[in-house]
């Protein structure tokens, strides 16, 4: 058959378009393993300004090793460009020059904390891909670089326990993404800007020398008095201190050279004269009359509008469940959801969600110094989606009209505890503020409704984390630097509510209620909840305690606290021992560990790690050369000595006799021992294994899209 005349063409067209489909490939795979020559000379650059010690063991000659294999650099991109640069706990000392950072425009999270670094923080406006920036605990002086405003994509900063003056940059105010602005204890003067950021969640400006009044904006507003003390000339209603003078006109309405000449602007008011009289005896009968009607009006239709309440029923506003976890098998009857989970389930959803009797209806209270963030309508107008049902109520994600998120818990029993008791409890708990917690933001009650108001956390819960879409709650064990991460950040917010006045006790730590922030930090949630609602009367007998929970559950609350519910501090350590056993396994606690008081749980822990090594092929690496083998032990010697301390930790947490474990402030400072020393072994030797936090974390549900998260070790 005779070709068409477009036949070969047609060809030479495929045939081009494959071998150049197959070099761009090629040559984009290739590039991915060739670090970027001029991130290279810049980090040495670094390197020979700020480290006079040799605490960095970078060298020209292991360039080819740059990411996954030089210290502190965790992350590059495809390109070979180092995306994320994590330099903490390293004596680092000296100062940078204004333009050293420049080369390196692709990082996304930068970090120098707890270090000595001194002089000017250097300029970072080329860093345009930067989202989290700490530089806390060193000596940085001068002023906050005004020009951070160019940075749209930042959203964490972390400037706190350095020597820095001048005021706080009005230009923070216009960054849209901003999350954690971290401040305290440093020499800082003048006003606080009027940040009014929707994304703002984490604010302290603590320990300074600002003056004048917290400006009143919704944003401020949601942080209490701990977020600015030790600033004596601060005034506001954050932290009940009245301000005596207030400017007719803000600052920021009076353009430059005006002073408040406009103020005087309007004639003075002069009384009549006497050939008026009678006028003004009219009009003032005409007024008269006019307020009278208006007056009667009004109170006609405020009659009016409470007969047409009362006899109205709010509708049911529909919800469709998204599962709480991500595995659809694992959804329980106790899962909490937490206070603000994300997930992307596939179960079908009850229907239900927000109804209530307008009759009695009740008020939404802000906790702490909070001022109204929404009113209660838009709340009831709000979309909602099912995230979980557990033992004290349903969690529900909430889409306000404005866009603005929340997740709200609806509890089961309205009852329990009296509402003067119910309403003194969830203001103690709404005025608890930490990294590590998710912040009670609101309360609701009425007849036969509460209702609880906190952060909607996007980026899921531990447990997905640890298992992810596992139905079987059997996930693989996270490296060691993370679970010394996430062991840090639980013990934290743990240490913290022991340590309030009153103490309170979690008392349903687990997995499923440890949810992660943005830059995945892990914040508890559901903290306090069941002493609070659950421990009246019969609400929760001790006789069905193991019927109202599932087994898994059940095997982290301590022994004492299973048949007589009590919960004291030291059952939270428990529960704690038990969560870091399963960060260690990546297997849920299905079987008790009580059932074999003999048993090892040591030993159990490293055998669960070795099988995992093997399955993995880490062991199988062939043994290319003797520097590879020299490294492959000493990354094993080290792994296995933080999986020691890790484990001594684990095993005196969950001890059965509750006056044999530790106090949780004696646990974080173990914890936190072996974290720093885990920093300098890791500068010494070969241990660079990112692990399986980058890869967990980015196969993570994302509520907003990859571009709107960090992540930090």
């Amino acid at each position: 058959m005779k070709a068409t005349p477009f036949a070969t063409p047609m060809c030479s067209f495929y045939l081009c378009f494959f071998f150049f489909f197959f070099f761009l490939c090629f040559s984009t795979s290739f590039a991915a393993n060739v670090p970027n020559g001029g991130d290279v000379a810049a980090l040495l650059t670094l390197k020979n300004s700020i480290d006079p010690q040799g605490s960095l063991p970078w060298r020209r000659e292991t360039a080819s090793g740059l990411c996954g294999g030089w210290n502190g650099v965790k992350q590059c991109n495809p390109g070979g460009r180092v995306t994320k640069l994590v330099l903490e706990f390293l004596n680092l000392t000296g100062t940078m020059s204004r333009d050293l950072l420049a080369p390196l425009d692709q990082l996304r999270v930068l970090s120098f904390k707890s270090n000595s670094l001194s002089g000017a923080i250097p300029d970072l406006s080329h860093l345009v891909n930067l989202k989290s920036l700490y530089l806390s605990e060193n000596q940085f002086s001068g002023q906050i670089p005004a020009n951070l405003d160019l940075l749209h994509r930042l959203k964490v900063i972390a400037l706190s326990g350095n020597l820095l003056s001048g005021p706080i940059p009005v230009s923070l105010v216009s960054l849209p993404r901003l999350y954690e602005l971290m401040l305290e204890d440093n020499r800082l003067t003048g006003q606080i800007p009027a940040f009014n950021q929707p994304s703002l969640r984490y604010l302290n400006v603590s320990g300074n020398d600002l003056s004048g009044e917290i400006p009143a904006t919704r944003a401020l507003s949601q942080f209490n008095a701990s977020s600015f003390h030790d600033n004596a000339n601060l005034c506001g209603a954050q932290i009940g201190v009245p301000c005596t003078q207030k400017l007719i006109f803000p600052p920021s309405s009076i353009s430059p050279g005006s002073s408040l000449d406009h103020v005087n602007a309007f004639p003075p008011f002069l009384p009549p004269t006497g050939s008026n009289h009678s006028r003004r005896r009219a009009i003032a009968i005409v007024a008269g009359s006019v307020a009278g009607a208006l007056f009667l009006s009004i109170c006609l239709a405020l009659a009016l509008l409470w007969f047409c309440n009362r006899n109205r029923r709010r509708p049911v506003v529909e919800t469709r469940s998204v599962g709480y976890e991500s595995g659809a098998g694992r959804n329980k009857p106790d899962e909490e959801g937490g206070a603000a989970v994300g997930g992307s389930g596939g179960g079908r959803g009850d229907k239900g969600g927000f109804s209530w009797e307008a009759e009695g209806l009740g008020k939404l209270v802000f906790c702490g110094a909070v001022g109204e963030m929404y009113s209660l309508e838009e709340l009831l107008r709000a979309s909602a989606e099912t995230l979980g049902r557990g033992t004290v109520g349903s969690t529900y994600k909430a889409v306000m009209e404005s866009g603005f998120i929340v997740t709200v818990k609806r509890l089961k029993d309205a009852s329990r505890p009296p509402p003067e008791e119910f309403g003194r409890r969830m203001e103690e708990l709404g005025r608890l503020r930490h990294p590590n917690l998710v912040p009670l933001r609101a309360y609701f009650q009425a007849k036969e409704e509460r209702l609880l108001v906190y952060d909607y956390f996007p980026n899921g819960s531990l447990f997905s984390l640890i298992h992810g879409s596992r139905p079987s709650g059997s996930g693989k064990p996270l490296h060691w630097t993370s679970c010394l991460k996430i062991a840090e950040d639980v013990a934290s917010g743990l240490a913290f509510l022991h340590q309030t006045s009153p103490v309170t006790v979690h008392a349903n730590l687990k997995p499923a209620n440890v949810l992660l922030g943005p830059d995945f930090e892990s914040c508890l949630a559901d903290y306090a909840l069941i002493p609070t609602l659950l421990l009246h009367d019969d609400a929760f007998p001790s006789s069905s305690s193991a019927a109202a929970a599932s087994s898994s559950s059940l095997f982290y609350r301590a022994p004492e606290a299973r048949s007589s519910q009590s919960f004291t501090p030291l059952s939270d350590v428990y529960s704690f021992g038990v969560l870091l056993l399963e960060l260690l396994t990546g297997k849920a606690p299905f079987q008790d560990l009580l059932e074999e008081p003999g048993g090892d749980v040591t030993r159990w822990v490293r055998s669960v790690r070795a099988e995992e090594r093997n399955d993995s092929g880490e062991e199988a690496g062939g043994g290319s050369s003797s520097g590879n083998e020299a490294a492959t032990a000493a990354a094993a010697a080290t792994a296995e000595e933080k999986l020691t301390a890790l484990l001594n930790i684990a095993a005196a947490c969950v001890a059965v006799e509750a006056e044999r474990r530790p106090a949780m402030r004696e646990v974080l400072r173990m914890i936190r021992e072996a974290r720093a020393e885990a920093m300098v072994a890791s500068s010494n030797s070969s241990d660079h294994s990112p692990g399986r936090w980058s890869g967990t974390v980015q196969s993570l549900p994302r509520e907003y899209g990859s571009e709107g998260f960090t992540e930090r070790d």
